[in-house]
């Protein structure tokens, strides 16, 4: 018998045989969206149906849009806050303001007739295909010309408007970083927590320039996405100033505090900014903030600036630049001199730019200086008579503890080198993190009183020889080369620098990775990475649960603890059946909406995606590095920063053309040239 206000619909496809569901009519109520087809007996969600009729590609979203039986109220509840639906209600709502504008201005109806132009669509896909390929703006008329010269028959068959003009290249790329923007507003509304990245640059002319990235996850498919916000210029100023600028963006685009869980500064003068203020400004902004820095660096995670404390690094940093400089266009036929210009070209070095290059953290620079050190030496010895400068040099490159400081950075700059690399890998192993930071460190506290390799076989190289002038004196030769200033004296004030050095280093190491960030990561692992569980199912009962409580206290505002405790026991169990799946696999399968374990564990599910929102991986690696090379290229060629962002906007997200919504930018451009807003937009 049915029960009343019900009508008979079928079996779900997910309940027990003997059990059937049907559909409810009070639902309609709740949930306005809702319609039910008595033929096919299955539910749909009008929002979504409505705009995938706009999506291009034809394709279904969600089962709502082609039907379900799934007929419990628990997944309507699912659905309404799902990102598909959310993500449909926006465009639906920005189809009906636009209808409504249409209707009060009926000039504006002649947009609806030209979304397809051909002819329009041709000069924005040219202004789009420009922007990825960084060519100046100035070549879009040639290149218009040169697509009718080659017959292509958008631009020769039908004239389009004077909006159209080349001169109009600007507009039209803000109309087309829109379109993208609006899927990052979408992208960031549907993800349950976000990571907040910035990256400050500082041009040739020593601009600030603060690039801001997200990383979201998707509640539809579980997956992660890296996004570029744009390019700011930052104001001279305190901490507050970078906490002001990214309040005002993350403002800008609707994300809420409480979703923000991640920061990392890929910078190490915001580093330094952060101990004065930024990370606290921001913590009070965001109360699940954690601050981990530099996961995403593209380059060696040591840093020249946060070590500047350091009377000598000045110094050594000035004569291998000199040193640099000298030889950067030296012809001759040393293979040394000429490791000297690889360098240049490998690391992307620029002489002529006014910005301090800080050779003490560009470990091939270091490399190179030390191989070819015997044959600089020479040449400078050979120069010294008439040259103050090549003089200058060659006593400095004569210096025991210039020679000694070389090694003592070959024996760091790997370390660093290899931990920057970790952070690069797509699917990183969180669960070695800690170890490897903790390793880091013990590594260089034992080099204070234990030299490294480099620096212990250089020791052992030298030899010592009676001198001539003076009896019962002596001197160091290394390579053939007498070594200057190796008095006792010089060699205490070596040692001295050494463990200055090697503890500034491991002091920022260690600021870089605090421990409650790194008990979080580790405890994230533990409960989440099938291979870090016991290899016997007897040996999970306590497994997990100090982890399981340091995360529970440190999200208490988003998580039910008692629950999750509850729920434990039977989640490591299901986890340790999983034993195939990687961390993030487990935590994908979690987080995506429709999935049981989504709806068994919902405290594990948050959790799971606070994870997943890290910002780490070589796609937010080559994104970060690909701004900056933009901003460096940009700024070289543009007088003002006009359009920067929203090119580099272009550049960095714009999918392959077949997958942008041209006509949906053609709106923006036509809408916002008639109603004047393009012309404040670039004032």
């Amino acid at each position: 018998m049915v029960p009343p206000g019900k009508k008979p619909a079928g079996e779900t496809s997910n309940s027990n045989k003997k059990c059937k569901r049907y559909f409810n009519e009070h639902w309609k109520e709740e949930f306005t969206w809702l319609e039910f087809d008595y033929e096919r007996k299955l539910m749909f969600c009008i929002e979504c149906r409505q705009a995938l009729v706009k999506n291009k590609h034809g394709k279904a979203e969600n089962a709502f849009t082609v039907g379900t039986d799934n007929f419990q109220r628990h997944a309507l509840l699912r659905h309404v806050t799902s990102g598909a639906h959310r993500q449909a209600l926006a465009v639906n709502r920005e189809q009906l303001a636009f209808e409504t504008r249409v209707h009060s201005h009926p000039e504006l109806r002649s947009v609806i007739k030209v979304e397809v132009n051909p002819a329009k669509v041709a000069v924005l896909t040219t202004v789009y295909w420009m922007a990825k390929e960084e060519v100046p703006d100035e070549k879009c008329s040639s290149l218009l010309d040169f697509q009718k010269f080659n017959l292509c028959q958008a631009l020769l068959a039908s004239e389009h408007s004077e909006y159209y003009h080349p001169s109009s290249v600007r507009e039209m790329q803000v109309s087309i970083a829109k379109v993208l923007h609006n899927e990052d507003r979408h992208r960031i509304k549907a993800s349950p927590f976000v990571g907040l990245v910035v990256d400050e640059t500082v041009d040739v002319l020593e601009h600030r320039n603060l690039a801001m990235f997200t990383t979201t996850v998707s509640p539809c498919n579980g997956q992660t996405s890296a996004t570029f916000l744009g390019s700011f210029e930052l104001p001279a100023g305190e901490a507050s100033t970078v906490a002001g600028k990214v309040g005002e963006v993350m403002r800008s685009f609707g994300i809420p505090t409480m979703k923000i869980t991640w920061l990392s500064a890929d910078s190490a003068s915001l580093v330094a900014e952060r101990l004065s203020g930024v990370g606290t400004a921001l913590t009070s902004l965001c109360p699940l903030l954690m601050e981990m820095h530099c996961l995403s660096h593209g380059s060696s995670l040591l840093l020249a600036e946060s070590i500047v404390s350091i009377e000598y690094l000045q110094k050594y940093e000035t004569t291998v630049d000199a040193v640099y400089r000298l030889y950067s266009s030296f012809r001759g036929e040393s293979n040394g001199l000429q490791e000297l210009r690889s360098v240049l070209d490998l690391c992307e070095i620029d002489l002529g730019s006014p910005k301090a290059i800080h050779w003490t953290s560009i470990f091939p620079a270091v490399e190179a200086i030390d191989s070819s050190w015997p044959t600089l030496v020479l040449l400078l010895e050979s120069e010294a008579e008439r040259s103050p400068v090549a003089h200058g040099l060659c006593e400095e490159l004569k210096k025991f503890q210039f020679v000694a400081f070389t090694k003592i950075l070959l024996d760091v700059l790997p370390i660093f080198q290899k931990l920057s690399r970790f952070f690069q890998i797509e699917d990183f192993d969180l669960s070695i993190l800690k170890p490897i930071v903790s390793a880091t460190a013990t590594t260089l506290q034992a080099q204070k009183s234990t030299s490294g390799q480099n620096l212990q076989e250089f020791l052992n190289e030298m030899n010592e020889h009676p001198r001539d002038d003076r009896e019962g004196e002596s001197c160091l030769y290394y390579k053939g080369v007498e070594l200057a200033n190796c008095s006792k004296v010089h060699l205490k004030h070596f040692e001295r620098l050494k463990e200055s050095y090697l503890e500034s280093v491991r002091g920022n190491l260690l600021d870089r990775f605090p421990s409650s960030v790194l008990e979080a990561i580790s405890s994230f692992s533990a409960i989440f990475n099938p291979k870090c569980y016991p290899q016997s199912l007897e040996d999970i009962g306590s497994y997990g649960v100090s982890e399981l409580n340091f995360l529970l206290q440190a999200y208490s505002r988003v998580v039910v603890s008692e629950r999750a405790l509850s729920d434990f026991p039977l989640f490591k169990r299901i986890v340790f059946s999983l034993s195939q799946l990687s961390f993030k696999d487990l935590c994908v399968k979690l987080v995506y909406s429709n999935s049981e374990m989504h709806e068994l564990f919902p405290d594990f599910a948050i959790l799971a995606a606070i994870a997943l929102a890290l910002p780490l991986g070589s796609v937010l690696t080559e994104k970060i590095s690909r701004g900056r090379e933009l901003l460096k290229r940009g700024r070289s060629c543009r007088t003002k920063d006009e359009g920067l962002s929203d090119l580099m906007k272009i550049a960095i997200d714009g999918p392959a053309i077949n997958e942008f919504d041209f006509a949906l930018a053609i709106e923006y451009y036509e809408s916002m040239r008639e109603s004047g807003f393009i012309v404040a937009q670039v004032k």
